[in-house]
């Protein structure tokens, strides 16, 4: 487990296999300057996906943006359809990319839901 970042230091995404779906999740949302991006293996915690991946926008628009793109990208690049939930308002949009769930915020949304905590069960030194 990587130690926690200073405050204002990005944590250093995990590393993925070139072409596979977290990869392009990743570079999708870097492309789109989403801001802390945060991905959780899922791995022994839940069948639900291998990875979650969190990022936050500026706005709703840059949510809704990023996430009918990385809709996009992710049909473009072979892995078919996802699921998109929250759309319309953009406060909080959950796509379902089957092996990698995305979740996408704007900061204060993000803040008061802190998944990111909620999944770091068993993790060392979880906050």
């Amino acid at each position: 487990m990587n130690a926690p970042a200073a405050a204002g230091t990005p944590t250093p995404l995990p590393q993925s296999e070139p072409g596979s779906l977290h990869a392009l999740v990743l570079q999708s949302l870097d492309d789109d300057q989403a801001q802390e991006i945060v991905s959780i293996p899922l791995e022994g915690k839940s069948s639900i996906a291998d990875h979650m991946v969190i990022a936050s926008g500026r706005s709703t628009r840059q949510v809704a943006a990023m996430a009918q793109k990385l809709a996009e990208r992710i049909k473009q690049g072979g892995f078919g359809h996802v699921r998109i939930e929250g759309l319309p308002a953009a406060d909080w949009v959950l796509i379902d990319a089957g092996d990698v769930v995305i979740h996408l915020f704007r900061p204060e949304v993000r803040s008061f839901y802190n998944l990111e905590r909620m999944w770091a069960f068993g993790d060392s030194g979880a906050a």
